[in-house]
């Protein structure tokens, strides 16, 4: 049999940081509760189960078993899995459970464990994500929540409505005779002590340097990926931080990082808490988020827009948060192109921040010099006056909902898509993309990209990411 896909577990979508208020997802200031276990879940029969995540080494499409004799029935067979031959259990026949949905041909679903001394890998009906829990909200089990004995059910939990079933598989694996026995006798299928050491009776001494192996390099690997995962859910959950390809090589090279920030510290891959998140997506926003561009940075915007704007020029600002990032443009079109008609259209999703942001007050020398000019003196400090006010269009309206405005030359979302979830994104982008004129340009954020397309072409330069509809 062959691994012939690997799952990525979770990838779900404001924000938090520098940056928490674009398109009005603030942070979320509910308390969380401390999240000291984490479990892989998936069903079986129709029901939520889970498994430690420190017993689960990686997580594969299963296909191509190799078929072997004189087995029970829920030994689906053996594999080479990178020159370990490792045995593959159905738990769903192991345990008399109905198969929701059973592939004589294609891919199953399935997991690969780390037990105390060997590898094996199970069969489920579906692998659903990575779940972070208090140990302290396990309940002891009870026969009533499964339908397997309660001898290999560590407890169960209550996470966002559904009932999870946590497996203690170690037992259920055990050599222990007496433990076989009786969960061959509730099982209804006949179970041998060698049903774990398998691997070893089918290739010898290569299996258990094998499993040698496993307890290494490959360990080690595995438990990046699943980790990776979780940090991938966790972001999702306390900071409305979707992982995808728009932002998934930034993603993992934060992560790496995180891993070396905090090597020496107990679960060093772990995001458990709102600030846990906030610190670790600190670097990713784009510069000068929440203030006014610099001259410098508003250079490399300029260098996008046509030689010659003509009589008109439109631009849209979504998730423009207190409106640092719409009057930077305002200013800089207006330094560029004093004649040409000029509208800004910035929206938000913050009541609080849109409100505001057409009266927007700060210190003079929070402005580019030559951008002072457009500034009036007040009681509390400078504002904008109408030859710039006038300009923009502030608007309370949330981007991923539908979007009326004339086409625009010019559109500046930086480090909006991520934080939006998947369905979402892709559904922005598209609009973007209709809402552009021919050959119109879309800024994003630093670290966010569009994957390949024919409809984008990637340009801009040093730290302003842009791409020019073709």
């Amino acid at each position: 049999m062959k691994v012939t896909g690997s799952t990525s577990i979770g990838e779900t979508a404001g924000r938090t940081g520098p940056a928490a208020r674009r398109n009005g997802r603030a942070a979320d200031t509910e308390q969380v509760s401390h999240i000291d276990f984490k479990m892989v879940t998936f069903s079986l029969g129709g029901k939520d189960y889970g498994i430690d995540i420190m017993k689960v080494k990686e997580i594969a499409k299963y296909s191509h078993f190799t078929y072997v004799p004189n087995c029970p029935p829920f030994v689906r067979g053996v594999y080479n899995l990178r020159g370990e031959i490792i045995s593959v259990i159905d738990l769903r026949r192991m345990f008399n459970l109905s198969l929701e949905k059973e592939h004589e041909q294609g891919a199953e679903n399935g997991l690969i464990l780390r037990l105390e001394s060997s590898l094996i890998g199970v069969v489920v009906d579906l692998i659903d994500k990575v779940v972070g829990i208090a140990t302290s909200s396990i309940q002891p089990p009870h026969p009533i929540f499964a339908d397997i004995n309660i001898k290999y059910i560590s407890g169960v939990v209550e996470h966002d409505g559904r009932l999870y079933i946590i497996l203690d598989v170690e037992r259920i694996f055990s050599r222990d005779e007496e433990r076989v026995a009786d969960q061959a006798q509730y099982a209804g299928a006949e179970v041998s002590d060698a049903i774990v050491p398998m691997a070893k009776e089918v290739t010898g001494e290569r299996a258990a340097s094998g499993a040698a192996h496993g307890k290494s390099g490959s360990v080690a690997g595995a438990a990046d990926s699943i980790g990776f995962s979780f940090v991938a859910e966790t972001l999702a959950t306390f900071a409305n931080f979707s992982v995808t390809s728009v932002n998934r090589e930034w993603v993992e090279k934060r992560f790496s990082e995180w891993r070396r920030e905090h090597g020496t510290e107990k679960d060093a891959s772990q995001l458990t808490s709102i600030e846990d998140a906030q610190r670790f997506l600190s670097s990713f926003y784009s510069p000068f988020s929440d203030r006014f561009w610099s001259e410098e940075y508003a250079a490399f915007t300029r260098k996008l827009l046509p030689a010659s704007a003509g009589t008109s020029l439109n631009i849209w600002n979504p998730g423009c948060g207190k409106g640092f990032e719409a009057y930077s443009l305002a200013c800089m079109v207006k330094q560029q192109f004093p004649k040409t008609r000029l509208k800004v259209w910035a929206s938000d999703k913050d009541l609080l921040n849109i409100s505001t942001a057409p009266n927007l007050v700060f210190p003079q020398d929070a402005l580019p010099r030559p951008w002072r000019g457009f500034t009036v003196s007040g009681k509390n400090g400078y504002s904008f006056g109408a030859e710039i006010k006038d300009l923009v269009l502030f608007e309370y309206h949330d981007v991923s909902h539908t979007n009326t405005l004339p086409d625009v030359d010019l559109i500046v979302a930086r480090d909006l898509i991520s934080f939006l979830n998947p369905e979402e994104q892709q559904k922005v982008l598209d609009d973007f993309y209709e809402h552009l004129e021919n050959n119109g340009v879309l800024v994003l954020g630093a670290n966010e990209r569009i994957p390949e397309s024919d409809r984008w072409k990637l340009t801009g330069e040093n730290d302003m990411v842009a791409y020019r509809k073709i």
